[in-house]
């Protein structure tokens, strides 16, 4: 059977590279975006609120935004076994590196190193002032919002304040992908979990590990843009996936 190929191959390898998008979060209740039944998807006017100009210049923006991130389903999300499964990688020192779309941090709350974790979004669970890059946890600043602030500003420079992740329109940290491309060149199996891999730089993880001669397996709900590289494709519930090849 395929899964038992891929546990054999799991099993093997020790230099593991994790690529993990929204769907493995999904079953702990966090909607993905692409996927049919994702935010985008149902509302594509959501990600007006994700970009950075409109997000900087439209308090109205903000003002729904800061709402849509107090409401949001991360902060009562626990770990799921797909997330387990990926600690119990590192605790038979096989992974070398969990490169992740997601702004959770659910990785970290499973029991991941979070010098293992490359987070190449940014997270939500900061924010950041965009004018003097002050940082504070984002508790704090949705405690503010529950007490009236609709738009929060910095609390040292009256600055406009963001969750401290990648927006639409916003540059993405080098050394942070360059640290993501570096790990994968170096593994000898990349797991693409959770992704549709359609989404740059980080889906270009899958062809760099490919060319150095990584295995690749692929875990999916859906089929994604690189499954022809694959040496294998399992479609499924992500968490059951991976808790069944890595064991």
């Amino acid at each position: 059977m395929t899964i038992e190929r891929v546990r054999e191959w799991v099993a093997a390898a020790r230099r593991v590279v994790v690529l993990t998008g929204a769907g493995i979060s999904t079953d702990s209740g966090i909607p993905d975006f692409r996927g049919p039944n994702g935010v985008w998807t149902k509302n594509p006017g959501a990600e007006r609120n994700a970009t950075l100009s409109h997000y900087l210049a439209d308090r109205d923006v903000r003002v729904n935004s800061w709402q849509v991130r107090l409401h949001h389903p991360m902060w009562s999300a626990e770990p799921n076994a797909g997330h387990r499964a990926i600690v119990r990688l590192e605790q038979r020192d096989a992974l070398c590196g969990i490169v992740t779309q997601n702004i959770d941090e659910l990785h970290q709350l499973a029991g991941s190193a979070s010098d293992l974790v490359i987070e190449v979004h940014g997270t939500a669970r900061w924010t950041r002032c965009w004018g003097c890059g002050d940082r504070r946890p984002m508790s704090e600043t949705l405690a503010r919002v529950e007490a009236g602030e609709e738009d929060p500003p910095c609390l040292l420079c009256a600055g406009i304040l963001k969750s401290d992740t990648i927006s639409f329109g916003q540059n993405l940290e080098p050394d942070v992908i360059e640290r993501a491309m570096d790990v994968s060149a170096d593994c000898d199996m990349m797991l693409a979990v959770g992704s549709t891999l359609s989404v740059y730089p980080a889906a270009n993880c899958v062809p760099v590990a490919k060319s150095k001669g990584a295995t690749v397996v692929i875990v999916n709900g859906q089929p994604t843009a690189m499954d022809d590289l694959a040496d294998e494709v399992l479609q499924g519930s992500i968490s059951t996936v991976l808790d069944a090849i890595v064991s």
